[in-house]
């Protein structure tokens, strides 16, 4: 079900505060807290002595201590003191998660600690630039599973039904998108040429009238997705010219983190080509963007609940290619991953019975 050699966001970086933090990534539970030199770390929430939630125990100095019996874990998940006695058991000890604090957020690795690679982590182009603006919301919680939403992010059709008042426009209805397969994703577009602006974004456009508009839409592997939208003068879009020097420019990335089979943690930021600091701009996007993912969140719980109570399996339509590919994709490496695991398990039966 889930691609567990892969980079997850556990939470923002801001909502770690000075107690423990549960969080619950893949259907396992976790506990986030910070050292005293301020880096976070992830153990497995659940102490081996009676199975308190460590997330119920208390931060002492680098060291987490289980609220039941007072034992104390260090940032390895290494029991380091049990009150009473100078003896350790072996087994006293919980599984520690690879944590890493990136744009604010932290990414932890729920798979094998040594494929845990940095540089995987999603790359933000225009982070670090003061040329662009930025702006983030809260996290949400979606009662949906996450294909649900990487199914969303893959069909940029859905926007003219369900955004009408905001980012879609009835003109763009009857627009094909393409569709491109990489390795480490998919992700599907189009231009749309000479129409009206979406509501949204008019106030912000440097030009007037009508505009070329680009919906750009990747979702790469596991569950993280980057939208691209591209406005521009009419007559001056397309991927084979150069962007114009008026082009609105907004990029919005999204981490989608299965916290189980039918719940999703969302998280999401934006940046955009002007404006940079700009706190007025930014609480209008943030508004916006938190008023229309509503509107998804209400569509996705309600496709949830329909296909749960489903008689027949939902069909499947042309608008679908590009979340099937993903779907089928992501099926594949999970299974190659399952493989893996099966063949390594197999390997050390086999060394235990030769044993």
């Amino acid at each position: 079900m889930f691609l567990r050699n892969a980079w997850y966001v556990a939470a923002w970086d801001r909502e770690l505060g000075q107690v423990p933090l549960a969080v619950r990534v893949l259907g396992e539970d976790i506990v986030l807290y910070r050292r005293s030199d301020g880096r976070a770390v992830a153990l497995e929430d659940a102490c081996p002595h009676r199975k308190l939630p460590l997330s119920q125990g208390r931060i002492q100095g680098d060291l987490l201590e289980c609220g039941y019996h007072g034992l104390r874990f260090d940032c390895s998940g290494r029991c380091v003191k049990v009150p009473g006695t100078d003896h350790i058991p072996a087994a006293a000890l919980v599984r520690a998660f690879p944590l890493e604090n990136r744009y604010g957020l932290l990414w932890i690795w729920m798979g094998e600690p040594a494929g845990a690679a940095r540089q995987a982590i999603h790359h933000i182009p225009h982070w670090e630039d003061p040329t662009w603006g930025h702006n983030q919301g809260e996290a949400m919680t979606m009662a949906c599973n996450y294909l649900h939403i990487t199914d969303n992010l893959l069909d940029p059709s859905h926007v003219s039904w369900v955004h009408q008042s905001s980012f879609g426009n009835a003109d763009y209805q009857e627009t094909k998108v393409d569709t491109l397969v990489a390795e480490n994703g998919i992700t599907v577009s189009r231009w749309m040429h000479d129409l009206a602006p979406a509501p949204f974004y008019q106030p912000f456009l440097k030009f007037r009238g009508n505009c070329d508009r680009k919906q750009q839409y990747e979702v790469r592997f596991p569950s993280h997705a980057f939208i691209r939208a591209i406005f521009t003068p009419p007559g001056s879009g397309g991927d084979d010219q150069p962007l114009h020097q008026d082009a609105f420019i907004m990029d919005s990335y999204n981490f989608m983190t299965p916290i189980d089979a039918g719940n999703t943690r969302y998280y999401w930021f934006q940046m955009r080509n002007f404006a940079p600091g700009d706190a007025e701009v930014s609480r209008q996007f943030t508004e916006s963007l938190g008023f229309a993912f509503a509107e998804d969140k209400k569509i996705l719980e309600a496709v949830q609940k329909g296909i749960d109570k489903a008689r027949v399996a939902p069909i499947g339509l042309k608008i679908d290619l590009g979340p099937t590919r993903f779907r089928l994709a992501l099926a594949q490496l999970i299974a190659n991953e399952q493989a893996e695991l099966a063949a390594v398990a197999h390997s050390g039966n086999t060394h235990d019975m030769r044993l």
